[in-house]
């Protein structure tokens, strides 16, 4: 086992230095998995790059012919790498940032651009994702169930900058679309099972058969656990495991060859002792020495678990874990007129949620309980009427209605030293030393909390349509336009209670400054005319330039997570309500096919401006400091060049590699939160103009390779390496030096024997157990403590899969 994971240590250290790619049995920005989708076309050479279908326009065409970037993994790639989520996804596409303190509080973004959660509770029932969700044509509204497990995935195609001409919701920074395997008449099956360190055990299995002559089934799941790996010293538990299941039921109705009718089931759930996150580092801040974290620790005799966060271990006291679970059910018909297809997807969904968290992080009893039971229910109907086959002029049209419904519980208790910490029951006496001080009694705020509801609807009707135009033989005109009219409406209601019962009034007002009850309600209604414009041209086979101008939308906001203080400790009401969001991007690109379609190389250079960019941002002013509400950014822009290549050296040997460079900032941000060495008693607003954007790092690449020795006739040696470099990048939206998370390099692989209906390996995830930063958080109050996760450390283990 040493010798094969040295093997695949040596490709992967001689990998970035060969001109490679992100497809063949993986990703690339345009060329989608060619080798490992061979069955899209028959290559003349077998050492030849084939095409690869892909339906980005919702039609199948060859992604090399598409005037636009996009990314697409195979369903082979993601069997290989061991890709099962979103998370993991990121690793093999460049543009795409993945964070994630718990499922909830989940958030990607596509140029950096989408949304901006990076730490727990961050997350805003009134905030729509700027990166559309798709599963099956699909769309799914709460990013937090892009963090459960995949399966039986046949591709999934990354597109970037504003989408909604040619299907589904609006998105303004781009979509993942998941395309699941569909139901055969032809019996099919497979399986899998892998086992690992930290007791890690993954399941996967499907199978296909015909129930008719004109219907078949299908049926997937997985099945995913592993130990936390954190430690808690004081508890004995350990924290951030795994617990995934998910199941997918399938029924294909195919009376003819015009008409097909699929209906798909779903459920997914996730069950865990998580999510928490350790001792990082200590900010200074404009505040009292008295009120900074080191004095508010020396007065308890408190030191954290460890000051290293990747000994991975905690002390905290509170209730921790993550219960939570999604599905539904759709219906997708296509119906062949004759010159074009009528499709109808038609779909219900719901997302249940209920965690426990520690919001101090600490073995100190500063608040107990912190959660926010959820549920959601979504319906979307989309017509779409498609042109069939390739003449001078092709389209799609269609109109979309999508409705959804979240309604919570947000419920907040602090505990006994919830005084000391957020407000000062304690004072330094002239040698520096802590003693009482009457003005808040200890008790105060133990037991005070607030419980209450929440109810955010929102309903989206839209029609669009584009147009592909070819005057030329090689010359292509697009445009298309969608209008949207969105109707929102959100009520907030909680209210406080327990504490320290008095009718001191500035004992009663100190409490409000850390919580208060809020009740509130808001309408937001906007349309909204948005589209986008290519220009193509086939210059050879092997050679297309493009350039492309797209406009996208947002619709106004709500805030549901309650609204900050203004300088008479009331809610702000005025910012209950936050603007639409539009974004503009520009692009130019190049595709080409080279040295006999050995070699795939694109390249495409963009510029987006984004006005009035929707964020969640920190209420610095307040006391407690993790109430966050929705704000509009003035202005935000971000410009990069991006490049991906693929080469099929050999029959048996693929190598793949993107290359992403991004400047994204705030391009004027004069009224923004203040980072936290810039927080004082009073300060409350910073420019942040010319800050970079959070969770987008300069420079990202990507790169694997696959090689496959035949040993005997019948199977041989197959090896898989993939790695993702980046830069550092800011770690919260207000730009803190105390926040970056710096750049690393991540190597996954694996090593085994493969024949021709079973293979068995040894894979590693994280080869070379390399410590890096995932995310982090400013703790409530701002004592200056910073919290973080880490990494997973190295995980191997053996997988063994059957073909059926």
């Amino acid at each position: 086992m040493r010798r094969y994971l040295a093997a695949a240590a040596v490709l992967a250290s001689v990998l970035p230095g060969v001109a490679a790619a992100q497809s063949a049995a993986d990703t690339q920005s345009s060329p989608p998995g060619a080798a490992d989708r061979r069955e899209n076309a028959a290559p003349a050479d077998d050492a030849t790059l084939p095409d690869v279908l892909v339906t980005a326009r919702l039609r199948a065409e060859d992604a090399q012919r598409i005037p636009g970037s996009l990314s697409v993994v195979g369903g082979t790639l993601l069997d290989r790498s061991y890709t099962v989520n979103t998370q993991q996804l990121s690793l093999l596409v460049p543009t795409l940032n993945y964070s994630s303190a718990n499922p909830r509080n989940t958030a990607f973004t596509i140029r950096g651009l989408g949304s901006s959660v990076v730490a727990v509770s961050q997350a805003n029932d009134g905030l729509e994702p700027g990166v559309g969700f798709y599963v099956d044509q699909v769309y799914h509204a709460r990013p937090a169930t892009a963090a459960f497990d995949f399966s039986d995935i046949d591709r999934i195609e990354v597109l970037r900058g504003p989408q909604g001409t040619l299907f589904g919701k609006n998105s303004t920074a781009g979509a993942i679309n998941i395309t699941t395997r569909v139901p055969s008449f032809t019996p099919e099956a497979s399986e899998e099972i892998s086992y690992g360190s930290f007791r890690y055990l993954q399941a996967k299995a499907s199978a296909s058969l015909p129930l008719s002559d004109t219907v078949a089934a299908r049926i997937s799941g997985v099945v995913t656990r592993r130990d936390g790996v954190i430690d808690n010293v004081v508890t004995g538990q350990d924290h951030n495991g795994i617990g995934n299941q998910a199941v997918r039921g399938q029924l294909l109705f195919k009376p003819n060859d015009r008409l097909s009718v699929r209906l798909i089931a779903d459920f997914t759930n996730f069950e865990s002792n998580c999510c928490t996150q350790v001792y990082l580092r200590v900010a200074p801040t404009l505040k009292s020495a008295a009120r900074q974290y080191p004095a508010l620790a020396a007065g308890l005799g408190y030191r954290p678990a460890s000051l290293n966060p990747y000994d991975r271990v905690t002390d905290i006291d509170a209730a921790l874990g993550v219960n939570t679970n999604e599905g539904g059910v759709s219906g997708i018909v296509d119906w062949k007129l004759g010159g074009a297809t009528l499709t109808s997807v038609s779909a219900w969904r719901f997302w249940n949620w209920d965690a426990a968290n520690d919001r101090d992080y600490t073995g100190i009893p500063i608040q107990l309980t912190q959660h926010i039971p959820s549920r959601q229910d979504q319906y979307s109907q989309e017509l779409r009427l498609a042109s069939d086959g390739d003449g001078a002029v092709s389209y799609v049209g269609g109109l979309y209605f999508f409705r959804q419904r979240v309604i919570g519980r947000p419920i907040s208790i602090y505990g006994p030293l919830a005084t000391y910490w957020l407000l000062g029951s304690t004072s330094p006496n002239t040698a520096g030393q802590p003693v009482a001080n009457p003005t808040y009694p200890a008790n105060l705020l133990d037991g005070y909390g607030t419980d209450g509801r929440t109810d955010f609807q929102s309903n989206s009707y839209a029609a669009f349509g584009e147009v592909n135009w070819r005057p030329l033989a090689k010359l292509t005109l697009t445009g298309g336009l969608r209008y949207t009219y969105e109707t929102k409406k959100g009520a907030y209601d909680t209210f406080t209670f327990g504490g320290l019962q008095t009718t001191n009034t500035a004992l009663n007002n100190a409490k409000l400054s850390i919580l208060r009850g809020q009740s509130y309600a808001a309408r937001v209604n906007d349309g909204a005319l948005t589209g986008r414009g290519s220009v193509s041209y086939q210059a050879s086979d092997a050679v297309q330039v493009y350039a492309s101008f797209a406009r996208g939308q947002k619709s106004g906001g709500i805030n549901m997570s309650g609204l900050p203080l203004d300088n008479n400790n009331q809610p702000a009401l005025n910012t209950a309500v936050v603007r639409p969001e539009q974004n503009t991007n520009y692009e130019i690109g190049l595709k080409t096919r080279l040295f006999d379609r050995r070699l795939i190389v694109n390249v495409d250079a963009f510029y987006t401006r984004v006005t009035d960019f929707q964020a969640n941002v920190t209420d610095t002013g307040a006391a407690a400091a993790l109430r966050t509400y929705l704000a509009n950014i003035p202005r935000v822009t971000v410009k990069g060049v991006e490049a991906d290549a693929i080469a099929q050296v050999t029959r048996r040997f693929t190598l793949r590699a993107s290359l992403a460079y991004a400047d994204g900032r705030y391009a004027s941000y004069p009224n923004g939160p203040c980072p936290i060495e810039r927080i004082g008693s009073t300060t409350t607003i910073c420019d942040l103009s010319g800050v970079g954007l959070p969770g987008l790092p300069r420079w990202t690449a990507s790169y694997g390779a696959d090689y496959e020795l035949p040993v005997t006739a019948h199977g041989g040696i197959a090896l898989h390496v993939d790695g993702r470099s980046q830069t550092s990048q800011y770690g919260d939206p207000t730009g803190s030096v105390y926040t970056v998370i710096p750049g690393y390099t991540l190597v996954n692989g694996s090593i085994g024997y493969r024949a021709k209906n079973w293979e068995i390996a040894v894979f590693a995830r994280n080869l070379f157990d390399k410590n890096y930063i995932q995310n982090v958080t400013i703790q409530a109050g701002n004592s200056g403590l910073i919290l973080a996760t880490p990494s997973d450390p190295r995980t191997i283990g053996v997988t063994f899969r059957a073909r059926q």
